[in-house]
């Protein structure tokens, strides 16, 4: 959710169960203190707020030390997600979300909940092997200093590469909690402005390539994804979901009410 988007942050307060996490995205360009007002209007409501720190977004470690004050001490955010942010140039001194960790500031303020992303169709501003040693410096940081963390994807439009990237990151002994990215129900205009930001080129294909596939998309929304992925790798032990899955991340592309209502439909079927 942006943190400026003041109808999102009204349906999460209306709609959402109390308990429930709502990620908060850094903008390039926004205000990160904008992060701190979203968060305490959701805390208020027994909400969990998320904020995206993007380590190249940040302009000095004072400015990380004041946002981290201001989100603990103002809105009691207790977990975060750390990004190394979609910047071709470092704003300041950090250039990845590690070098963001080492800094010790989240565990000072008292954040030990972090999540850190994945990429199941890589990222197109970084090779694969630097992106998968970047990965499990991250987590072997996080198993030295204490900290819990999680891992968030990025959105895909097939199950094929989610299933690829979970089974190599398991069979690499990678026991991490992971959360799938899904993208809410939206247009195919919509989705495809999205997936051309954030690079993910396999699955921009089979929307542009695939027309049928595209209309189920967006008349159904990613249940037929979901579905793929327990068919593809198999249901977990005692109907749990396959290869560690925790749970899912919707991006809300095509509006908050919009993915809340699928969300409902979905578990009253």
């Amino acid at each position: 959710m942006h943190p400026g988007d003041s109808k999102a942050l009204d349906v999460a307060r209306e709609r959402l169960s109390p308990g429930t996490e709502v990620f908060l995205t850094w903008i390039p360009g926004a205000n990160p203190m904008d992060l701190v007002t979203a968060a305490r209007q959701l805390r208020r409501e027994d909400l969990l707020p998320v904020p995206h720190i993007g380590a190249r977004h940040l302009e000095s470690s004072a400015q990380l030390e004041q946002l981290v004050l201001r989100l603990t001490g103002e809105a009691g955010v207790d977990r975060i997600l750390v990004i190394g942010g979609d910047r071709a140039k470092p704003a300041g001194p950090y250039d990845s979300s590690l070098a963001v960790m080492q800094t010790g500031v989240f565990q000072k303020r008292g954040i030990n909940r972090m999540a850190i992303a994945g990429f199941p169709e890589g990222n197109p501003n970084i090779n694969d092997i630097v992106l998968e040693e970047a990965l499990r410096a991250k987590l072997e940081f996080a198993r030295s200093t204490g900290l819990d963390v999680s891992i968030v994807t990025q959105f895909c439009f097939t199950a094929k590469p989610i299933v690829g990237w979970l089974q190599r990151i398991r069979d690499q002994g990678i026991d991490s909690p992971v959360r799938v990215g899904l993208a809410g129900p939206a247009s195919v205009t919509t989705l495809l402005r999205y997936a051309m930001r954030c690079g993910i080129g396999n699955s921009m294909h089979v929307l542009t390539e695939h027309p049928s596939f595209a209309k189920l998309i967006t008349q159904n929304g990613p249940a037929s994804i979901i579905q793929d992925i327990v068919t593809d790798a198999g249901a977990g032990k005692n109907g749990s979901m396959p290869f560690g899955i925790t749970g899912l991340h919707f991006f809300v592309f095509g509006g908050f009410n919009k993915t809340v209502d699928w969300i409902n439909a979905q578990c009253s079927n």
